[in-house]
């Protein structure tokens, strides 16, 4: 609870005081080489020719300066020995807290002139303290540096990763990220090695800001409080009263007397007014740093030393109060501290582009979430609304229950749609007309989130005869129990008094006629025509852009990450799956046509295109028996091939990362050669060409509704899709994530290995297990890993956690499911399950 706070404030302030923020970052920075800047910009003006009777004496150059200016000298800085011109602050004229400032050759008295550049440099030393603005500005600038030592100690508590010793978790940046992970990375790891320089400026520069900080700061370091950096207000009037008198020949000599020939710059400040003691700053030239001030106050009439306080006296404490400004632009520290200052401040504006862009991130992701359940408009009337229920592993049923919702809303009847698993046999009872859009997951069984449906309401009597119904069934023929729980739902409701609206319709991976059928029933009882037909999005051609071997001189199948650069802007959620349109490799065509007597370069009809033989031929089943397809003209072949079926896989990277992501094991069969699918994506695709695919939702995989704990379970390239919710997660700041995750031995099989230990260190992985099964004489799987994590297992569930499951049906996903069950109970996995506490993708 402490963390989400401290995250939600952390994003608060960052968008709403950035931008102050990065401007002053962006002034400090532009002042940090005032004086360097200035010089080289005017060398006539700054910089004068030394003498060597050596410079004026004040009364000198004071008499010179006053009688040029006609002014009353204020304030005066000379450099003994450094040929910088002399600064002389004139008194200000009523109501005004400082004079005009003007250049003098410290030699002669002589005016330099004006400097170029000096009014922009006082507008950024304007804009940095108090946005140009006064006191309120002065406030403005104080909170958001008050926030800047929040950011700085919240930063660090919500990346502090788990193992904090390692410096590489703590400083180095993944180059490799792209999208928001990147943007995570940068703002997080740029933090960290600011982390210091903006504690320093922020706990430095609050004294200019708040005189109760600066009281507070006296109090803690000065030798003496009382007189120590006393405060004199903010915004304070001078008083007023008669000019005061000054004995300059006085002045210089006490001056001369107390600081001896090692004097190096000497800077005299009279008071407003008489009767006031003149406070003289001077410079030895063996001085630590540039602001290791010694300080004289004494009579301006008289010369008389009233209070010495050397630098080298005081205690280390007293001399970090006197260094407040060498601290605050890191001139403490010398020529390297400047320049670590500086790059610090100009860095400010990084954190509140890469906040900004991280939120506007989090933004987007939940208006994709939002659109990708669009509400049907208001139900009005009295009617009774149709009842559709929907029970969808990967999305697709859940995806045509609205289309069915919206042909039956067009043509004008109301609609009431709900997952299964909300669906009472009160509900069921209540409703005249029902429509049902199911599938079914493996060989028969309900989907996930309908195992709850099924146990409460399949498994007891209902008296329905006033419910009327229809079911679109989704399956897989390759399964022995096609459609196997759409089949025991429509028994169940014919047995109970249910009548069937029209014959259910069963849908063979997608088929589009079985769709379309779907729609002509509905435009019989409707009375109304579909606008249009249903059809899944189209494929569009992605570029193969990288193809990485995974697991080098691995004892199993080749496993490869893919990177698929995406053809315009295209997005996806974590969990999300696609559908990859494989081809027959060239020299696997150029074997089917062999003997058959036709030309690879004849020309055919394929989709409407004029295309080669042989080009026709990569997207389309090329039986081993070819012997009913002997003398066949080459449109009639093609014409008689069924199209290659589709191959699904789980994303295994973020839409923020640019590119998608794919984990591929190659597929070998008994004589050596590559599947179909992992074989034209591993090996026969070249680099840089296309892949036809599109996404395809998968949302009863996406991430919780609400941010809990996660347990991530998958093994061999099961790890994509749970390395996509990873992704998810720690670009949003997420860390309750526990992985198990097994394959067959550690040297070879451990995938992405670098970045899943990299986010262990980093603290964005909570916990990893691993189970490599070939490592010991007994084999271990995840299931096993799962089993002797059982307490915490518990604890983690106790906490809100959910359980993602991501590979092999058989063995892994079924070997966790019975450990689940032995461990939590039957009763309690079918809860998790209701909750949507427990999810699969499995194949």
């Amino acid at each position: 609870m402490l963390k989400k706070t401290l995250f939600q404030l952390h994003w608060f302030f960052g968008i709403s005081a950035g931008l102050v923020l990065a401007l002053m970052g962006i002034t400090g920075a532009a002042v940090s080489f005032q004086d360097e800047i200035l010089r080289a910009l005017n060398p006539q003006v700054l910089q004068v020719e030394k003498r060597p009777a050596g410079v004026l004496p004040p009364a000198d150059l004071v008499a010179s300066v006053e009688a040029i200016e006609g002014k009353k000298v204020a304030m005066l800085w000379v450099e003994t020995d450094s040929g910088n011109a002399a600064r002389v602050y004139f008194t200000p004229p009523p109501g005004e807290r400082r004079g005009q400032m003007r250049y003098f050759d410290p030699y002669t008295g002589q005016y330099m002139g004006d400097a170029v550049g000096q009014g922009f440099f006082d507008l950024m030393l304007k804009l940095h303290r108090f946005l140009a603005m006064g006191d309120t500005g002065r406030q403005i600038t104080g909170a958001c540096t008050l926030i800047l030592i929040f950011f700085c100690l919240s930063g660090l508590y919500l990346r502090w990763p788990r193992q904090w010793q390692s410096w590489r978790a703590w400083l180095t940046l993944d180059w490799k990220k792209k999208g928001r992970g990147f943007n995570w990375d940068l703002h997080s790891v740029a933090g960290t090695w600011c982390l210091l320089v903006y504690l320093l400026a922020a706990l430095t520069g609050l004294s200019w800001s708040y005189e109760w900080y600066n009281k507070g700061l006296n109090k803690l370091l000065s030798d003496s409080p009382q007189s120590e950096r006393a405060g004199k207000g903010r915004g304070a009037k001078p008083p007023a009263g008669p000019a005061p008198v000054a004995d300059y020949n006085a002045i210089w000599s006490s001056i001369y007397s107390t600081a001896g020939p090692g004097l190096s710059t000497y800077n005299v400040r009279m008071p407003p007014v008489a009767g006031q003691e003149a406070t003289v700053f001077y410079l030895l030239k063996d001085s630590p740093h540039d602001r290791a001030l010694n300080q004289i106050r004494l009579d301006p009439a008289t010369g008389v030393i009233k209070r010495h306080d050397r630098y080298s006296d005081k205690s280390f404490k007293a001399q970090l109060l006197t260094s407040i400004y060498a601290l605050h632009v890191g001139s403490y520290f010398g020529i390297v501290g400047r320049i670590v200052l500086m790059v610090g401040a100009a860095l400010m504006p990084l954190f509140f582009i890469t906040g900004w862009l991280l939120y506007l991130d989090r933004r987007r992701k939940k208006r994709q979430v939002k659109q990708a359940r669009n509400d049907l408009a208001p139900t009005t009337g009295n009617a009774p609304a149709w009842l559709i229920g929907f029970a969808s592993q990967s999305g697709f049923a859940e995806q045509l229950a609205w289309q069915t919702a919206s042909q039956l809303q067009a043509a004008g009847l109301p609609v009431k749609v709900q997952p299964l698993a909300s669906v009472s046999e009160q509900d069921l009872r209540e409703s005249a007309n029902a429509l049902f859009v199911v599938s079914t997951f493996g060989d028969g069984e309900a989907p996930d989130s309908a195992r709850g449906f099924e146990r409460k309401v399949l498994g007891r009597a209902a008296a329905l005869a006033s419910l009327n119904y229809a079911i679109l069934g989704l399956g897989d023929r390759q399964y022995q129990h096609f459609c196997g729980f759409a089949r025991r739902l429509h028994a169940w409701l014919a047995e109970h008094g249910g009548t069937t609206l029209f014959a259910p319709v069963e849908v063979d991976s997608g088929d589009p006629y079985a769709l379309s059928h779907w729609q002509q029933q509905l435009a019989h009882l409707t009375g109304q025509a579909p606008v249009e037909t249903w059809k899944a999005p189209d494929y569009n051609n992605w570029t193969l852009s990288t193809r990485d071997l995974l697991n080098p001189d691995s004892a199993g199948s080749e496993v490869y990450l893919l990177g698929l650069t995406p053809p315009d802007t295209s997005s996806w959620l974590a969990g999300d799956l696609v559908e990859v349109l494989p081809r027959n490799c060239p020299w696997a065509v150029e074997h089917f046509l062999d003997g058959l007597g036709i030309p690879g370069n004849t020309l055919v009809q394929l989709d409407g295109l004029s295309k080669p033989l042989e080009q026709a031929l990569t997207s389309r089943q090329l039986p081993g028996n070819r012997a009913h397809l002997v003398g066949l003209h080459a449109q009639a072949l093609v014409d008689a091939l069924v199209p290659l079926a589709m191959r699904e896989y789980s994303i295994a990277s973020i839409a923020a990362d640019g590119v998608l992501e794919l984990i591929v094991r190659q597929e070998r069969h008994a004589d050596g050669s590559l599947g179909i699918g992992s074989g034209w994506l591993t090996e026969h695709a070249a680099v840089g060409s296309s892949i036809s695919l599109r996404v395809r939702r998968n949302s009863g995989f996406h991430l919780p509704a609400s941010p809990a704990p996660m347990i991530l379970l998958g093994n061999g390239t099961g790890l994509a899709g749970l390395r996509s919710l990873l992704k998810a997660r720690i670009a949003e700041g997420q860390t309750r994530n526990w992985l198990l995750f097994g394959e067959r031995n550690r040297v070879h099989d451990y995938l992405c290995r670098d970045e899943l230990e990299g986010w262990l260190i980093e603290g964005d992985l909570e916990r990893l297990d691993l189970a490599f099964s070939r490592d010991q004489a007994e084999k271990v799987y995840v299931q096993d890993r799962l089993r002797q994590q059982a307490v915490e297992l518990r604890k983690w569930l106790a906490e809100g956690a959910s359980i993602y499951i991501c590979g092999s049906l058989q063995g892994m996903a079924s070997g966790v499911d019975k450990v689940l069950n032995d461990v939590l109970g039957t009763e309690a996995v079918e809860q998790l399950i209701e909750q949507g506490r427990y999810r699969r993708d499995v194949y």
